[in-house]
């Protein structure tokens, strides 16, 4: 209850609640939780090995462990992307922060394919509802920073839950235990510290009208979004591909069964895509998209050349150039789309960028598993590789003739 409308004398003297922090301290506190979901998103991908090998997984399992994270979390936004748009973004923040907590420790005490699944669809949950909620705060409280930041964090995040886990999963004695323990911990004080973060949207009535299955794109957004969306597909489509069977395609290309190798070349894909979006995130919006379409395609044709030459290092070369595209690609189209939104529209249409995202993300890697089951895993990278340079090629020939046409 408000003190408002009371008289003085029937006002509390004291708040009850701990007091919120400060605007640019809640920025840096909601940038911290969008790197460590992400993080605990690309944790499981470097024990995938160590799995198979417990478990008995065959790689299409791995692909649909993989999957249920990235369709469950596409599930979170649609039917509750919105929702932060009317409960506040806090409430949905502390509700995520919790479900992911639960997740982890479902994943630390994992035994079985059914329970990894079980785990990354309630990871997925919670991811989903804090991206759309996180994305939204991060634009109410920094607008002007807020694209960059948007972008930045889920690629920092992948690129520090990829490598931390590669190291625990090449020395620690119970590396599928260690990992997620760390992970509770470090959600349990991020929990803590969601308790203080100040409320920076309007709470507005149809919370339970907006549960429903919805993609919303505001008219002034529309164009834009066509525009940017064979680049997330592409982006997407070869991140899903490097962190589901990545780690598979290294240890075949290298000869190495350690697992630093598929943390490696995660972390070649996500590294350089933050180092791209920090060196061009200055830049026009409509340059760095056409910019990411270019580097993704020249990254991914050297990939494929390093695959069917068998030269790990040229691998590595060309994932790093393709992180760049990934990097600049996805902010790119962030810059250019989320901007045309208004502040009660924010959480909507950034649920309708990451439903193309997870889509693009989860619907290849399915597909990838199944085909590296039946054909190998050098032959999937071909395939997949090959659409996505399709894509690339289309996507920037669009763009570049919008751009003739805009003249």
């Amino acid at each position: 209850m408000t003190t408002e409308y009371l008289p003085r004398s029937a006002a509390p003297a004291k708040v009850p609640f701990p007091a919120r922090m400060g605007a640019r301290a809640a920025v840096v506190v909601q940038v911290l939780m969008s790197v460590s979901f992400l993080a605990a998103s690309s944790a499981p991908t470097p024990l995938y090995a160590i799995y198979q090998e417990q478990l008995h997984l065959t790689q299409f399992t791995v692909t649909v462990v993989f999957a249920a994270y990235a369709l469950a979390l596409l599930a979170a936004l649609l039917i509750i992307g919105s929702l932060s748009d009317h409960l506040g973004r806090r409430a949905v923040i502390l509700g995520a922060l919790t479900l992911e907590t639960a997740a982890m420790i479902v994943f630390a005490v994992s035994g079985s394919a059914a329970e990894l699944i079980s785990a990354r669809i309630l990871q997925g949950v919670a991811t989903g509802a804090a991206t759309a909620a996180l994305g939204a705060a991060l634009a109410d409280l920094a607008p002007r920073r807020a694209p960059l930041v948007n972008s930045v964090a889920p690629i920092i995040g992948m690129a520090v839950g990829a490598l931390g886990s590669a190291a625990l999963a090449a020395s620690a004695p119970a590396p599928a235990m260690e990992v997620f323990v760390i992970l509770i911990a470090v959600f349990a004080l991020l929990l803590v510290a969601a308790l203080f973060l100040p409320e920076s949207a309007v709470r507005r009535p149809g919370a339970l009208k907006s549960l429903r299955i919805s993609v919303f794109v505001p008219p002034a957004a529309r164009k834009a979004l066509l525009v940017a969306s064979p680049v997330l597909i592409a982006v997407w489509a070869i991140g899903g591909f490097v962190l589901s069977l990545g780690p598979s395609l290294a240890r075949v290309q290298t000869g190495s069964a350690s697992p630093m190798v598929g943390g490696w070349l995660v972390f070649a894909l996500t590294s350089s895509g933050a180092v791209a979006v920090f060196t061009f995130g200055r830049r026009p919006a409509a340059r760095v998209l056409v910019g990411g379409a270019a580097a993704l395609l020249s990254g991914v044709a050297v990939t494929l050349g390093a695959v069917v030459a068998g030269q790990p290092v040229l691998l590595f070369l060309g994932v790093v150039v393709a992180g760049a595209g990934f990097g600049t690609g996805f902010q790119g189209a962030m810059r250019t789309v989320m901007p045309l939104a208004k502040a009660s529209e924010r959480a909507s249409l950034l649920s309708t960028v990451y439903v193309i995202s997870y889509l693009a993300m989860s619907v290849p890697a399915i597909a990838a598993g199944l085909l590296a089951s039946m054909w190998g895993i050098e032959l999937t990278a071909i395939v997949v590789g090959g659409i996505v340079i399709v894509l690339s090629a289309l996507a920037l020939g669009g763009m570049l003739r919008q751009s003739k046409a805009e003249r």
